[in-house]
């Protein structure tokens, strides 16, 4: 594939997402970017081939209806609800033939027991105040509440991720900022070591 049509994809899978991300607002669901894009925001780029909004609502019954909404615009949608045993609150994927992969990341999951992150969620969103670019409507989720979600993630890429986070923004990450949302919401165990690791203070 040429570099112009690459380009032409990854502009169009931001159109995709923009249109996504409005239809969600039109449904009264906030959402931000997380993801690879976010990653590219924050001084981390990296090679992929899907989008990722992240959104937190109870999947039961809204899903449905913004899948069968996007679905009447002419996109291929698929949602897949979550189980009691999931960490998430479900998936919305989006497909088409001229562009990547845009995936809908709910982060709440209402099952009884079931894990998640809903608070620290719904917070990420509304401190979400970070352009995608100029010239796009699309808010990318801030760096304290990136690395929060990846620890809340867990497993070796997303503590790769958070490494690479922290070295890359070190001259410009609040750090007190940073301890606060981790350790209001149970992460501060999973960042401190990492923090050593890089020789933070």
């Amino acid at each position: 594939m040429s570099d112009s049509k690459t380009i032409d994809r990854a502009e169009r899978t931001i159109q995709v997402a923009e249109r996504i991300a409005e239809t969600l607002h039109q449904h009264q669901i906030p959402s931000a970017v997380i993801g690879a894009a976010a990653l590219a925001v924050h001084l981390c780029p990296r090679y992929t081939e899907d989008f990722d909004l992240a959104i937190n609502i109870n999947p039961f019954p809204t899903m449905r209806r913004v899948e069968e909404d996007l679905r009447r615009q002419g996109f291929e949608v698929a949602f897949d609800p979550p189980d009691a045993g999931d960490s998430l609150g479900g998936v919305l994927r989006v497909t088409g033939d001229d562009f990547d992969l845009v995936e809908v990341v709910n982060f709440q999951n209402p099952w009884p027991g079931a894990r998640d992150c809903t608070v620290l969620a719904r917070e990420a969103l509304l401190e979400a105040k970070v352009e995608l670019s100029p010239e796009s409507p699309l808010r990318v989720v801030s760096l304290p509440y990136l690395i929060a979600l990846k620890l809340y993630a867990g497993g070796r890429k997303s503590t790769n991720d958070v490494l690479e986070l922290l070295e890359r923004n070190r001259e410009l990450l609040d750090l007190a900022g940073l301890r606060d949302v981790c350790n209001r919401y149970g992460l501060g165990a999973a960042l401190e070591p990492l923090l050593t690791e890089l020789g933070f203070a």
